[in-house]
């Protein structure tokens, strides 16, 4: 059996499929297979995974027609994956040659359950991200979730599979903030959640997609609260100014009218000023940036508000 399944949901990703298979296939590590499940795709991309399939045993295809990309990946985690570990990908993000051998060797410590690693964020070249994102190394708490989301994406999460199944998976009724969800759930449930400092993965930006829905993003963050009060922790006013900065920089990325993301700059430093500003590389320059994006074209602001 591998140590370590790869499970990819997969929905019209035609163009993006074959790099991030390729990626996986690239990795410095090799004890591992892909599980590829389709949500449906209608622009031939499960004919490209079969394709890629019939060429490496390591690669297994299956269809989860839509039900959601939450769906697919419980699908994939909970039902068909065989190694001991869980890796999550994103048809459309890449991974670094090392990232499974980082995987493998951190999670072969006991005290550790799940693991992630640094993101790197590109609009056309992988070699050259717009922007990185930063890991404190060592455990994360469940508080610190609450403000931005160290681990990003779920392509950055890997964990123990009899931890992803005790917890039941993601929570397919979620279109937004599920993968947030579950790690509060993964905290509270006294899981020991360590980010290292290396970089792992490649995420391609794209003004499309679920997280484009701004006003849902805010809805089923509620969801996350309540999950997280549950467990005694309740969110503060730094945790709020930083997910509004986080709004605002997505919010500039998607090119959303100028009011609006100047509405959420002033919610976010009415809110809590110095968490929204510091660091100064992020908070100033977010809240600066905000006076000049109207100005700015699509590529420029991609650039300068990537995550």
């Amino acid at each position: 059996m591998p140590l370590i399944s790869v499970v990819i949901p997969v929905f019209n990703a035609a163009h993006t499929l074959t790099d991030t298979i390729r990626s996986v296939q690239a990795q410095s590590f090799t004890d591992w297979e892909i599980i590829l499940v389709d949500d449906g795709s209608t622009d031939g991309s499960f004919d490209i995974a079969q394709s890629l399939a019939a060429r490496d045993p390591r690669l297994r295809v299956h269809r989860n027609p839509r039900k959601g990309p939450s769906a697919a990946r419980n699908h994939g985690a909970l039902t068909l994956a065989r190694g001991e570990i869980v890796s999550f990908c994103d048809a459309d993000d890449l991974w670094t040659p090392r990232k499974l051998a980082d995987v493998a060797e951190a999670l072969d410590v006991g005290s550790v359950d799940a693991i992630f690693g640094r993101v790197g964020f590109f609009a056309t070249d992988p070699s050259r991200p717009t922007s990185v994102s930063s890991v404190d190394e060592g455990h994360i708490s469940l508080q610190m979730l609450l403000g931005e989301n160290p681990v990003c994406t779920l392509s950055n999460l890997s964990l123990k599979r009899g931890l992803f199944c005790r917890l039941g998976g993601f929570r397919e009724d979620m279109k937004h903030n599920e993968d947030l969800e579950f790690l509060v759930q993964l905290l509270g449930n006294r899981a020991v959640l360590r980010g290292l400092d290396l970089d792992h993965v490649r995420y391609r930006l794209s003004p499309s997609g679920l997280s484009a829905d701004l006003d849902a993003m805010r809805e089923s963050r509620n969801e996350v609260l309540q999950a997280a009060a549950c467990y005694g922790v309740e969110t503060t006013e730094t945790a709020e100014a930083q997910y509004l900065r986080y709004l605002t920089r997505r919010a500039m990325r998607l090119g959303v009218e100028p009011s609006r993301v100047q509405a959420f700059v002033r919610e976010g430093l009415r809110t809590k000023a110095t968490a929204f500003c510091v660091p100064l590389r992020r908070g100033a320059t977010t809240a600066l940036g905000s006076l000049i994006y109207p100005f700015l074209s699509c590529g420029q602001r991609r650039f300068l508000f990537s995550r």
